[in-house]
């Protein structure tokens, strides 16, 4: 880390100095020049003030003894003891980052009366699973969930955290990265491990134009969040393999400033990412009208329509129905791209789909890079006659 430092004795004119900083984070408090949080360590001010008035200070960082910190961890996201997949999948990515350092992988679940469901687990090949199994743990709580996982790290002291970037993932993972003081990288699409066991996170940044790999080499625990269908989960076996540990903490630890007054379930839908055969209208649908045609496809094929986020932008199809970054991540047998050029945010969300069709007028198309097999035409010619060939031949 580093920062910049003041000697307010060689400031000198501080309006000229004031002005040197084109992001309005040199200001005069009090009659001293300050630093504040608009800084984007540019360093103009220190090469074009008065010489000496603002250092850049490198801070010098403490290493961290990683050989203290051992193994790869699971957080288990559940509901009343129905197991989210996406465990899974993390699951089987810790066994393949573990085996590169050879570190044990550890699965994490909290909650109430969940000691049948924990074993469910152990057919997974997970080395330990920690449970903590209390009456205040039954629904998921903040505070209490945090104050768990803490408890978690500070006896087992995990090299690395891998969560799913659920409802839940998503609200526990930063507040316990800030409780822990460590780094948090949300959405990675891939992860790795270096022999000197730092998680390499890989995700894609700056409006998906680059992919930034990072790492976390002066803390521990490193944490990271991953979307469902992102990973591959490994085959359940059916023997069992690795421990149970039950553990506790302090019934004054769970206490929770939130009172859950009603549970009322929400009416089941269909979600894109559950679906096997996925038609996806992008920014080539002239007309709000013309997502009928590929509704028409998605129905024959059995599956469900998706789109692209100028689509939802536009306000054709809602925003559940979106694949990519700022959207959902699919994985389904069979994904049919209807006029999609197929930007880095949108293939992220779909590339590991088993068969990707691609249909596009412009055979320079990103798109193409991706697909299994490329269509290169008019959507409007191609997909009315895909609609015939489908009913001739059912009629058949």
């Amino acid at each position: 880390m580093a920062k910049l430092v003041v000697n307010q004795g060689l400031v000198g004119n501080k309006e000229e100095l004031i002005s040197i900083c084109p992001f309005g984070a040199i200001e005069d408090k009090n009659g001293e020049i300050q630093i504040n949080s608009a800084c984007k360590m540019c360093k103009l001010c220190v090469k074009k003030g008065p010489k000496g008035a603002i250092e850049y200070v490198e801070e010098e960082q403490v290493a961290i003894d990683k050989s203290q910190w051992k193994g790869i961890a699971v957080y288990v996201d559940h509901i009343d003891g129905a197991i989210h997949p996406v465990t899974y999948e993390l699951i089987g990515k810790a066994k393949e980052l573990a085996a590169k350092i050879g570190h044990p992988v550890y699965a994490l679940m909290m909650g109430s009366n969940i000691s049948d469901q924990s074993r469910e687990l152990l057919h997974y090949d997970v080395d330990t699973v920690y449970v903590y199994n209390q009456e205040q743990l039954d629904r998921f709580k903040m505070e209490p969930y945090t104050a768990v996982f803490e408890d978690f790290v500070n006896n087992i002291k995990p090299t690395a955290i891998l969560m799913g970037a659920t409802p839940v993932g998503r609200q526990l993972a930063p507040r316990l990265s800030a409780r822990l003081k460590t780094g948090l990288t949300a959405d990675c699409t891939i992860l790795d491990m270096n022999e000197n066991t730092d998680l390499v996170q890989i995700r894609p940044a700056f409006g998906g134009n680059i992919m930034a790999q990072i790492l976390t080499p002066n803390h521990r625990p490193q944490m990271a969040t991953v979307r469902y269908k992102v990973m591959d989960a490994p085959k359940r076996q059916a023997e069992e393999s690795g421990e149970i540990i039950e553990c506790k903490i302090p019934s004054d630890k769970l206490d929770s400033k939130v009172e859950v007054l009603d549970i009322i379930p929400k009416v089941k839908e269909q979600f894109i990412e559950a679906a096997e055969v996925l038609v996806v209208a992008g920014r080539g649908i002239k007309k709000e009208e013309d997502i009928q045609m590929l509704q028409e496809l998605a129905d024959l094929l059995g599956g469900q329509l998706a789109c692209t986020r100028p689509v939802m932008e536009a306000g054709w199809l809602e925003a559940k129905r979106q694949v990519g970054l700022s959207g959902r991540t699919v994985r389904p047998k069979l994904i049919i791209t209807c006029g999609v050029s197929g930007s880095v945010q949108f293939t992220a969300g779909m590339n590991n789909s088993d068969q990707i069709i691609a249909i596009n007028k412009d055979e320079n198309a990103p798109i193409f890079k991706t697909a299994h097999y490329g269509l290169v035409g008019d959507l409007y010619e191609i997909i009315p006659n895909l609609i015939n060939q489908i009913k001739v031949n059912r009629g058949a």
